[in-house]
């Protein structure tokens, strides 16, 4: 038996790289899967590599940026195996530039695909998933979006805002017997790839494990082993996990009494220098 006998799994942006590493290891582990991609060539190979694994496979195509496409991949799930297990939002793009260069459509690209897209396929999922009593939303985010990098303001703020859209929907939808939690896959991907190269260090060097080394993590978080998290960040790279919580307080001051300008001068001014927020730190 696989570890996700029964399981029916909707993977955006599951053709290539990173994503069809997902729904390949999805597919081993006995998943019916929904992939998903706006190249036609690939998205059809995929497919075809899932169903010679014995996984029943629909293709939907498209970018997760336009409505109909979202609601489409949820639907095909519905129609095609009775309803939805799992929804992984793992499709993204990337343009990177400085927040001094970046223009109004770098911005607007990346957070239409990036969180646009995972906003309408989280609602269409949740709705199917409230119907039947059950289901689980994984949100893949990066370290862009836990602690930012230099270049990504749009992608940072997008991965950022799937975060908080986990948050949310762990207070809206636990009611329902509906979890969602995020995974940091740290891996050698099309867009890591770039990084690592400039760098001149190995992938291993950088801590950027293999895809499908680092797929196995959401294999592990989309079975029935991880049914007892929610609202949970994991980061996984292959051979390290851990787990990322939400920023919380710390430093803190607590009076009886309005805090004056002058004691927030020196409270602070004896603290610092402050760190920077940083998985480094």
């Amino acid at each position: 038996m696989g570890r996700l006998d029964g399981k029916r799994i909707v993977i955006t942006g599951s053709s290539r790289s990173l994503g069809r590493h997902f729904a390949l290891a999805c597919a081993a582990e006995g998943a019916s899967l929904i992939v998903n991609g706006t190249n036609d060539a690939a998205l059809a190979a995929v497919a075809q590599e899932i169903a010679a694994l014995g996984s029943p496979v629909h293709a939907v195509p498209g970018s997760v940026a336009e409505t109909q496409v979202c609601n489409a991949l949820i639907e095909t799930c519905v129609d095609k195996f009775g309803g939805i297990d799992v929804l992984v939002n793992n499709a993204g793009i990337v343009r990177d530039r400085t927040l001094l260069k970046m223009s109004d459509e770098d911005f607007d690209a990346v957070i239409a695909v990036n969180l646009r897209g995972p906003f309408l396929c989280m609602r269409r999922a949740a709705q199917a998933m409230v119907a039947q009593g059950s289901g689980h939303i994984i949100q893949i985010t990066s370290a862009s979006g836990l602690v930012g990098n230099f270049g990504q303001t749009n992608y940072a703020a997008a991965k950022a805002g799937l975060m908080g859209m986990m948050y949310t929907a762990t207070k809206e939808l636990a009611r329902y017997n509906v979890r969602c939690n995020a995974m940091w896959p740290v891996a050698r991907t099309d867009m890591t790839q770039p990084l690592i190269d400039k760098s001149g260090k190995s992938a291993a060097e950088l801590g950027f494990g293999e895809p499908q080394d680092v797929a196995r993590g959401l294999v592990w978080l989309a079975s029935d082993a991880a049914s007892g998290f929610n609202g949970q960040c994991l980061t996984f790279n292959g051979q390290k996990t851990a787990l990322w919580h939400s920023p919380s307080e710390a430093y803190v001051k607590q009076e009886q009494h309005p805090i004056s300008i002058e004691e927030l001068e020196d409270y602070y001014a004896r603290l610092a220098p402050v760190p920077i927020y940083s998985s480094r730190s």
